[in-house]
Order: C-alpha cells, then structure tokens, then sequence
C-alpha cells in the first residue's frame, strides 16, 4: 500500500498517477488539516508567462498541463493569456517579452472587446489556459472514489508519500513560507474570456475568468509565514489592479477573500524528494496546477519500477 499525505493539487496528482498504473494506493486527510493552499489557486495552465521569473525547468513541467487536466475530467478553457501594462509601465511589455517566449504582439482590444482602447497593446500567449481549480480537485477526487481509493484520517498503512505543503517543514528544513492572497470577485458588468495579466513595478496581478460574471483576482507575493486572512494592503492593491484593468470592477462584489503559505523551496523549483523514509512531493511554490501533474506521473513511474515485483507477486 502506498499513503499519500495531502489532499491538495500534490496529493490528488500523485494518488491518481499511482493508481493509473495499478498500484495500491490510499490517500489520508486528518481531520484537523488546514485546507491546502491550493485550493486559493488561479488555475493559470501558463507555462510559458511562468518563464518569466521560473527557470526552464518549470516551463517544460507544464507544457502538458492543459492535457492532462482535460484528459482527467478538469474543464479546460483554452484561450491563451492576454500580458498588458498601463501607458506609463509599457516598458514592462517589453522586459516580459524578452524574459518569455511562445508569445505574439497583439491589440487587447480585438482579443477582449471589453479592453478596447484601454491598452495600446499587449502580448498574448495563445496556446495557455486556464480552469477552475477547485473544480479540477473535486473531479480528480471523484475519479479517485471511483477507482476504489480509500480517503480516510489515518493512521497511514503503507509507504508514505508526503504531499503536506508546509506542513512537511519539520522533514524538509529548507521549505519555506511564502504568503499568497486573493480576491474573488462578482463583476456582472465586465465581460473578459481570458486570463489577463497586469503588468506592474509593484503589484503585478491576474485575472481569471470562472464563468457568470465571477473573476479571481491575485495574487499578491510576500516572504512571510504569517497566519491569518488577507491584509487591508493587499485587499486594496488588488482592487486596485483589477480597476486599472476594467473601471468596471469598482462596482464589483467581493465574494472572497482568501490567503494561504505556499510552500518553496530555495530555488522555488517543485520538487521530489527522498528524506526520512518517507518521499516528498513539495516546493510547489506557485506553479502547483502547472508542474504537479508530471511530477507526479514521475513519481509513479519510479514507484511502479521499484515495486513491479512485489505487485506482480
């Protein structure tokens, strides 16, 4: 038996790659587990904007993210991402343009009719996506159900798989906190099919449509491992964002707020990791919906050559 620790976008990714492949799998959510932080996700399938500030490593995780969420129920909307900055930071179009690549210039307003003349242009990366990733788990969990996983609080019974985002920390001493917070938002009277980036020198942000008028807005970055919900701050840079984006979010109803620690290692590159008789699959820092589906895959290759005997036997 294999226990996977965590029921965020890790743990889900990791049981169901090991239970395609045949191998007995069981998946342990104490009941006192925080809710994973990736349950505060965009759900931005952008490999190539992630190349921004992420090394070529992650890029190639998740070039076949989209794939793989739609081939395991997720909704995926694919409509490419859509870079714009205000007048004064057009510089900043041109420094993303360099730092990334699988781009074209573009008129934001022909993509989003809602953007006409609000940006003089932008770039769009059309081969991007995006989807509800709250949805994507619940699906990858009924899936999981379905196969015959048991979810359970525990005690783990078999090798483990620790997928606990920072609740790991104590047998990973190089994982660190990195505080992210969000906004949902209820704008009936903006219409934008895509995901929309925000260039800015100090609160860049997305935006992400969920359908009906219903919009994500993050997600702020801080270095810190402090608890508790949004600040005031971010609450009002991120409004601030979305209104630079479309007046139309002033009059906007905040449907959620939300903060979480995401979980990074040094190089802010997800990893697996082999420590403690147990194996990780952590560090997913903010690329967990992008680079945790072939992680995982890796991860049940590994345990499917090392176990083949035992199964067959």
């Amino acid at each position: 038996m294999i226990s996977v620790l965590g029921a965020g976008v890790a743990g889900f990714c990791a049981a169901t790659a090991l239970a395609e492949r045949g191998l007995p799998v069981e998946v342990i959510e104490p009941e006192d587990a925080p809710d994973p932080a990736s349950r505060l996700a965009g759900g931005m399938l952008a490999p190539f904007c992630e190349g921004e500030t992420a090394p070529e490593t992650v890029v190639q995780m998740g070039l076949g993210a989209a794939d793989w969420w739609e081939a395991h129920g997720a909704d995926v909307t694919r409509r490419g991402t859509l870079v714009v900055a205000p007048a004064r930071d057009a510089a900043e179009l041109g420094r993303f343009a360099r730092a990334t690549r699988g781009h074209d210039w573009a008129d934001p307003g022909d993509l989003e009719p809602d953007l006409a003349g609000r940006f003089a242009r932008g770039l769009f990366f059309s081969s991007e996506a995006h989807m509800d990733p709250r949805a994507a788990l619940a699906r990858l969990r009924d899936r999981l159900v379905a196969r015959g996983v048991r979810f359970h609080p525990g005690p783990a019974a078999g090798r483990i798989v620790d997928c606990t985002g920072m609740a790991a920390a104590a047998h990973l001493p190089d994982l660190r906190a990195v505080r992210g917070e969000m906004l949902a938002l209820y704008a009936p009277d903006v219409a934008i099919t895509r995901t929309v980036r925000l260039l800015h020198p100090r609160f860049p942000c997305y935006i992400v449509p969920r359908g009906g008028g219903h919009y994500m807005v993050g997600a702020t970055m801080v270095e810190s491992a402090r608890p508790g919900p949004v600040t005031a701050r971010a609450v009002m840079e991120l409004l601030s964002a979305a209104y630079a984006v479309h007046p139309g979010f002033a009059e906007a109803e905040v449907t959620e707020t939300g903060a979480g620690l995401r979980p990074a290692f040094a190089d802010n590159i997800p990893a697996i990791r082999r420590t403690g008789g147990r194996i990780h699959l952590n560090g997913m820092y903010r690329h967990g919906f992008l680079a945790a589906p072939a992680l995982a895959e890796a991860l049940a290759e590994e345990l499917q050559q090392e176990l083949a005997p035992c199964v067959s036997s």
